[in-house]
């Protein structure tokens, strides 16, 4: 008696579960597994990308009013690769010292042109701050009906095996429930992380982006004035 207790309840381990599933209810918890260890890893990807550009923003905005120079700090950030708030400054310096370089005259385009590029820049950087958020989004919407597709499986499964055997004992029908538990476990153990981690995301690139346009529309308030004592002068 206690050796038979024994084998059903290995029978029922993870894995004992997954090798006697159907072949469409392991396709379907292979891409779940998947699935979700690509959603951890893009999870944590994604907090150390936020918490770097929160950090790269604060260093260049505390050097940016302080005082120092434009052009050295232009000549500073311009030799690296920058992101954020440091890379619109970049983006509008660069068109600023173009104009100048080519000798024109008039500045009257110069506003516009510099207001396009860092209109440009930004777009660029939320792009960058927002991609494969996406894939979260899909798995966690598609998440739980992969995993009932799963489950229904495991019950049709279950209904063959009774109508096959003429018996309706738990020892023939439980197989087919617990793969299907199994793959409604998986769409949820996928989904819930994605759902709440992209929701967390959309949030900090929603604060970052707003970030980006409040110093974006400062900094073009301060090169506007220069240019109307340009101008003046």
């Amino acid at each position: 008696m206690i050796s038979d207790v024994s084998n059903t309840v290995s029978g029922f381990s993870l894995l004992a579960l997954f090798w006697q599933a159907h072949i469409v209810v392991k396709v379907v918890i292979l891409g779940l597994l998947t699935a979700s260890i690509w959603c951890w890893a893009i999870i944590v990807d994604k907090s150390l990308l936020y918490t770097r550009a929160r950090r790269q923003m604060n260093q260049f905005e505390n050097v940016f009013w302080s005082g120092q120079s434009l052009e050295q700090l232009y000549q500073q950030a311009s030799a690296r690769d920058v992101h954020g708030v440091a890379a619109l400054f970049v983006a509008a310096m660069r068109e600023w010292k173009r104009t100048y370089e080519s000798g024109v005259r008039s500045l009257e385009g110069l506003g516009g042109r510099i207001d396009r590029v860092m209109d440009v820049t930004l777009a660029r950087e939320v792009d960058r701050l927002e991609r494969r958020l996406l894939v979260l989004a899909t798995v966690g919407s598609a998440g739980p009906f992969i995993g009932l597709f799963g489950t229904v499986w495991g019950i049709m499964t279950s209904f063959q095996a009774i109508a096959a055997s003429n018996n309706t004992s738990l020892a023939v029908v439980a197989p087919g429930i617990a793969e299907a538990l199994l793959a409604t476990a998986l769409g949820l153990l996928a989904a819930i992380p994605a759902v709440v981690f992209y929701n967390k995301f959309s949030a900090q690139v929603s604060r970052l982006a707003t970030r980006m346009e409040g110093f974006a529309d400062e900094f073009a308030a301060i090169l506007s004035r220069q240019i109307d004592e340009r101008n003046a002068a």
